[in-house]
């Protein structure tokens, strides 16, 4: 197979360019970096483009490799012909692969195995010759291998016939091309069919008797039924109309309908399919039917990920975290722009369980009151964990209404998914040894609103709750797969190199967990990063490395203005030259002066410019947006948090009232909306729009802020269904 062509194919580019971007990556380069400062090599593909073409790559060279290692197997037993090789070289898939060298793997003994030991295998082919008239008949030619001799006992003529069945179904049963044929039919006309082991409601209900096709099921259906049947509320199977799958066999092996064996074969293919084939067929469809709905959840976790990282940031404001809690009272914490925590206090609004204690309510509240007035605080940040909606109550109610309290004062609802698994982790403890627990995760929760980015990244990917069934997934595919996802969206935004935690850094394209320890010790004992040179200075930071990163970080302040912009180091020169060109400096970078630069470059003519200042276009055209815009934040175009200052509960929402909602979660079936009554409500995919939508992702997002009509509420199961239906949208 020839690698670089497949790939140009299946990713619709030309094969000059693929060379040149798997050289790229062979060379060891970041899929940041060569999306951002090498688009004239690759022609422009995106960070997730070249994720994907780095994973097939991958794919295909363990292809490879497994093909000739099958190749040297067959070849050692002395049985690899012309045919078995033109197999094998046209095999596109590693399954297709292993069923080739399935006749030829070492294996265990088998009822096949013993029947060829015991010399059985002429009568096999004297039965599969098909022939229109047989002399001696079968069953008298199979007198002929009765034996007696111990280890290769044959009693009868019945024995022989049975053990030549049994090398015959064997050699069925490990032929690729019947094993391809019956997979795919299975895949086009099978279905899959659960059942309930119990009588017990459950989550499980609408599967205790159901069944679709196969090619009909979707993702979500395939991980929560597997999901059921490792919990044991499901009894799970792949079905298909026998007749129908022995036909397939018939129309492989039998030649000769006609024949006087044909009996015998029927009998034989009924034994194969029932015993070895189709239980084999059947393991691989749920595999296949698990690998695909992996993948497909995958793309929805990463989207989502990709959109609640990049959520706009809150900057320039105070902010008070609030962690809520019943028994061990609600966490507070108070950050200063900047995110450096102020204070922190503990208060029990909900001491006594089932009412409120006056008293209580009279202290936490002067406590609040007394924090947000103390540090100016601008916005209360609520997790939406246990006790949420009685807090979201408390600030609305008691704290925002008292006389003392400032006027224009917020408070906005933040998702907590994750707060906990950071808080308990040695990062947390590293970062404040002396908070509990629940004081860290209140620091988190007023964070988050800040900047989520710099929060999040501090949490395992898979932990912040924006995916489905991530944890029925392949947790190392998962794992790498939304890492890549935290690293394009940290190197998409850029990071401050003289603020940044090194739980950040270590995202940074080139820059590994210790380098970027490196980074914040030499940052401790040598004061800020004058330039971005001085990077190499720090301990496991090369020429590789610099070049790898450095375009990524960011020096606000600092002693070379290029050094706060998306401008790599590896181009100061074309930028100083291109500024020069126009009458421009480097004092100009950012100002109102550089507003025509663009349209000076295209009335020049920028293809011309390029080629005169030795760089390709798509990298002059980024060079002349980051002088334009240093430091630009591409998040600030992200809706923003809705802000609240009243409480709204789901008494209170009826039929048809109209709200604004904040998207939480995109998943297959729709996406769940945020409305501000602690409970999210469902925008299920056929309500979405008066128009059929194919995908949930191809309207929203996580973080955007929608306009929602309530459809139905069940307050029994606090439920909340919504829809855009009638909004003209």
């Amino acid at each position: 197979m020839d690698i670089l062509k497949t790939l140009a194919q299946e990713f619709s580019v030309k094969e000059e360019q693929v060379e040149a971007t798997v050289a790229l990556i062979d060379e060891g380069n970041t899929i940041p970096f060569i999306s951002r400062y090498r688009k004239e090599v690759t022609g422009g593909l995106d960070d997730t483009t070249l994720r994907e073409l780095n994973d097939r790559l991958s794919y295909l060279r363990n292809l490879e490799e497994r093909r000739a290692a099958i190749s040297a197997l067959i070849e050692a037993q002395e049985k690899l012909t012309p045919e078995i090789t033109f197999a094998l070289n046209n095999a596109k898939t590693l399954v297709e692969l292993e069923d080739i060298y399935r006749p030829f793997k070492p294996k265990r003994s088998t009822r096949g195995s013993v029947a060829r030991a015991k010399g059985l295998e002429p009568l096999a082919q004297y039965i599969m010759e098909q022939r229109d008239a047989y002399d001696p008949a079968i069953d008298v030619y199979a007198e002929e291998f009765i034996c007696e001799e111990e280890g290769k006992e044959v009693p009868d003529a019945k024995a022989a016939l049975q053990g030549a069945s049994d090398i015959i179904a064997e050699d069925v049963s490990n032929d690729a091309e019947i094993r391809k044929l019956l997979r795919a039919f299975t895949m086009a006309n099978g279905s899959l069919t659960t059942k309930g082991t119990t009588e017990e409601s459950s989550v499980y209900d609408n599967y205790y008797d159901f069944s679709e096709p196969i090619k009909k099921l979707k993702g979500h259906r395939v991980l929560a039924i597997n999901r059921g049947e490792k919990e044991d509320f499901l009894k799970v199977s792949v079905t298909l109309p026998k007749d129908d799958g022995i036909a397939q066999l018939v129309s492989r092996v039998v030649t000769n309908k006609k024949s006087p064996a044909l009996p015998y074969l029927m009998e034989t293919l009924t034994d194969a399919y029932d015993r070895l084939l189709f239980p084999a067929i059947e393991r691989e469809v749920r595999t296949s039917l698990f690998d695909d709905a992996c993948e497909g959840a995958l793309k929805v976790f990463s989207e989502n990920l990709r959109n609640l990282l990049l959520v706009s940031p809150i900057k320039g404001k105070v902010v008070l975290g609030y962690d809520p809690g019943y028994g061990h009272g609600c966490k507070l914490a108070v950050v200063d722009q900047t995110g450096k925590v102020l204070d922190t206090a503990v208060i029990y609004p909900f001491r006594s369980k089932g009412r409120d204690n006056e008293d209580d309510l009279e202290k936490s509240k002067t406590i609040v009151l007394r924090l947000v007035k103390r540090h100016n605080v601008d916005i209360i940040s609520i997790g939406n964990g246990t006790a949420s909606r009685e807090s979201e109550r408390f600030i609305a109610e008691r704290v925002l209404r008292d006389p003392l309290c400032p006027k224009g004062v917020k408070y906005t609802i933040v998702s907590e998914a994750g707060a906990s698994v950071y808080s308990a982790s040695k990062l947390a403890a590293e970062e404040f040894p002396e908070f509990d627990v629940m004081q860290r995760s209140a620091v988190s929760i007023a964070r988050r609103l800040q900047d989520p980015l710099a929060e999040l990244v501090k949490i395992e990917p898979k932990a912040i709750g924006v995916g489905q069934y991530q944890h029925d997934m392949k947790q190392n595919r998962l794992t790498d797969t939304l890492g890549g996802v935290v690293e394009d969206c940290v190197n998409g935004v850029g990071v401050d190199l003289n603020t940044a935690s090194y739980s950040l850094l270590s995202y940074v394209s080139g820059i590994n967990a210790t380098a970027a320890k490196n980074i914040v010790k030499y940052r401790e004992e040598n004061g800020e990063f004058k330039t971005r040179q001085q990077l190499l200075k720090v301990p496991k930071i090369g020429d590789k490395a610099f070049l790898q990163c450095a375009g990524f970080l960011r020096i606000p302040g600092g002693r070379i203005v290029l050094d706060n912009t998306g401008v790599h180091p590896e181009s100061y020169a074309i930028a100083e030259d291109l500024l020069r060109r126009f009458g421009f400096t480097t004092q100009d970078v950012g100002t109102a002066n550089l507003a025509l630069l663009k349209f000076k470059a295209e009335q020049y003519g920028t293809a011309k410019l390029a080629k005169e200042l030795g760089c390709g276009e798509p990298t002059l055209l980024d060079i002349i947006g980051e002088l334009e815009k240093p430091g630009r934040d591409i998040r600030d175009d992200a809706p923003a948090p809705i802000l609240s200052t009243d409480v709204l509960e789901i008494t209170d929402l009826k039929p048809g009232m109209q709200l604004k909602g904040t998207v939480r979660n995109v998943i297959d079936f729709g996406c769940f909306v945020d409305i501000g009554v602690h409970h999210d409500g469902l925008l299920h995919i056929s309500e979405m729009s008066d128009k059929f939508v194919k995908r949930p992702s191809d309207l929203f997002s996580v973080g955007d802020v929608i306009e929602v009509l309530v459809k139905d509420v069940d307050l029994r199961k606090n439920r909340i269904a919504l829809t855009r239906k009638g909004l003209g949208k």
